[in-house]
């Protein structure tokens, strides 16, 4: 992920906090840089490790309830890929999306989407607002078929 496009995402979620009536304070956006720069696919023990690489005073109690806001507005999704334990993944414009590896376990993210049209087919049917979509498409990849 380069300068531009970590800028742009913390940009967007700092945005979206203050629309909601939140701030980004000091803890929250060393917690939010630490989870772009994991890529946002990290458990929240991971996120805490890799926020104490630069301040050990954010709590883990800090870190849960970030990742719990940011759950709530819509910025992260939890998922659970056999670990246990939740990981927390951007929702860049409201969708992320994977092939996920029944073999191996390895998880290839796509950008690639054109699901808006189903989207407004189901929201149709079913008087749904969509506000955004997880897609994982499981199979084997190369190394494993």
């Amino acid at each position: 992920m380069n300068e531009t496009s970590l800028d742009r995402r913390l940009h967007n979620i700092q945005s979206a906090l203050k629309q909601k009536g939140f701030r980004l304070t000091s803890s929250r956006q060393k917690i939010v840089q630490a989870l772009l720069g994991c890529g946002g696919h990290v458990t929240a023990d991971g996120l805490l490790e890799v926020v104490h690489e630069t301040d050990t005073t954010v709590g883990r109690m800090t870190v849960y309830r970030t990742l719990e806001l940011l759950s709530e507005l819509g910025l992260i999704r939890p998922v659970y890929q056999g670990t246990g334990a939740a990981h927390y993944i951007l929702l860049d414009g409201g969708h992320h999306h994977h092939l996920v590896c029944s073999g191996c376990d390895a998880v290839i993210e796509f950008e690639e989407c054109s699901l808006q049209e189903v989207g407004k087919l189901l929201a149709e049917r079913f008087n749904f607002v969509i506000e955004g979509h997880l897609v994982e498409f499981y199979g084997r990849c190369p190394n494993c078929q």
